[in-house]
């Protein structure tokens, strides 16, 4: 079996689940090589990828979450600064509260009918053509509308922060040269308008909140801002927008899941959508390095090594989930980490999940006779999994109905 998790042609169509098979029952704590650095292990076992992501006081995030080290042109420019997701407790435990509140299950719950409503406008806009690109027209357009709303800004300029945020996660060498750094640039730019308007004018929105909030008795400064502003956006559509995108192939592919589903959408929808995550997964790795050497499934790894977590792998292991390659949208119990889990667990999970439940719900029940109308095209990227661009045709269901 050639296992190589590096390159995004492995990730083509959705994870490369045959390397992450072999890897659990041959080498679960894998010694990979990278051409490029030192290489990394890989960890692809439940048990292992949770452990790991649980002990912060052996596995760093610092100095990046990314396989890749930062450059060192990149460490000046940001003045040492570094986002949240690559600091450790307590420091980071300290950024996390700064927007805590905005995410945990109350304030999520209470964006429900919120999000519905915007789940009926984003179908009401192509509800009647019988066709879409259902990635950037209905998947991303909910978390681009989510994160513009949380953070102050016009729900147009959420929608064109999306289209940067594709491109900072495809693979460089799918990209023209610089277009990532570029994407991150204009990113900033952004920010720096944010910043500007948010001072001048302040209000009851995210964006002011981080402008006025304190760390140790010291407000945050731009670069701190920035980063914090490109972390929201960036995370802030990953796994809604790839959950919604693959979780349709998976429910086209497996018809009487979806009829199972749909016969009781309203009680059957939360085991649905952990499934769907489980099965998707759409954030494919995060990176640890070793704060000191440590044994990890018969494997010693030094000080300072390069320790990667898969988490689409973790989340089809036979030893934690029952038939792992099956779909069973009724699994109980699922502790799938899609998430991931410890102090590094997505802070948006919350919110996620209501996007997700506001725009399956709107879907399955108005888009009647959906299909997907040619190859999906995939984002090649080795970091997030989920298509690029996906057509779909379908029927307003209020007009079937009629006729």
């Amino acid at each position: 079996m050639k296992i190589d998790l590096l390159d995004p042609a492995s990730f083509s169509a959705g994870h490369p689940f045959a390397q992450y098979r072999w890897l659990r029952e041959n080498a679960p704590v894998f010694r990979h090589e990278d051409p490029h650095g030192p290489g990394f292990w890989a960890v692809t076992r439940y048990k292992d990828v949770y452990d790991v992501d649980r002990n912060f006081q052996a596995f760093s995030s610092e100095p990046t979450i990314m396989i890749m080290d930062p450059p060192p042109d990149q460490q000046a420019n940001f003045g040492g600064y570094k986002m949240m997701l690559m600091m450790d407790p307590p420091q980071h435990t300290a950024y996390r509260k700064l927007i805590r509140q905005e995410f945990t299950v109350g304030p999520a719950a209470e964006r429900g009918p919120r999000l519905q409503t915007l789940a009926r406008q984003i179908v009401d806009e192509v509800i009647e053509r019988g066709e879409c690109d259902f990635v950037s027209e209905i998947a991303g357009e909910m978390p681009s509308y989510v994160i513009a709303e949380l953070m102050g800004l016009p729900l147009d300029d959420g929608r064109e922060l999306y289209k940067l945020t594709e491109i900072i996660h495809t693979a460089p060498e799918a990209l023209p040269p610089h277009a990532g750094a570029e994407a991150v640039l204009k990113m900033f730019q952004y920010g720096r308008g944010v910043i500007e308007e948010k001072r001048a004018r302040p209000k009851d929105d995210l964006a002011t909140k981080l402008l006025q909030a304190e760390v140790d008795g010291k407000r945050l400064d731009d670069i701190e801002f920035l980063l914090f502003f490109l972390l929201l956006v960036d995370a802030g559509g990953d796994t809604t927008r790839n959950l919604l995108s693959a979780g349709l192939i998976a429910l086209l592919e497996n018809p009487d899941q979806l009829a199972w589903l749909k016969a009781d959408l309203s009680a059957r929808l939360p085991s649905a959508r952990e499934e769907l995550l489980r099965w998707t997964s759409p954030v494919i790795y995060m990176r640890r390095t070793a704060k000191h050497d440590v044994e990890l499934a018969g494997e010693t790894i030094r000080e300072g090594q390069k320790v990667v977590m898969y988490f689409g792998s973790a989340n089809r292991d036979a030893a934690k989930f029952d038939e792992p390659d099956r779909l069973d949208l009724s699994r109980t119990p699922n502790e799938q980490i899609a998430f991931g889990t410890g102090p590094h667990g997505c802070l948006g999970q919350h919110i996620a999940r209501i996007e997700i439940d506001a725009v399956l719900r709107e879907v399955l029940t108005r888009m009647d006779g959906i299909e997907i109308a040619g190859a999906p095209e995939w984002l090649p990227s080795n970091f997030i999994s989920g298509p690029k661009l996906m057509r779909v045709r379908f029927k307003s269901a209020k007009k079937s109905q009629v006729s």
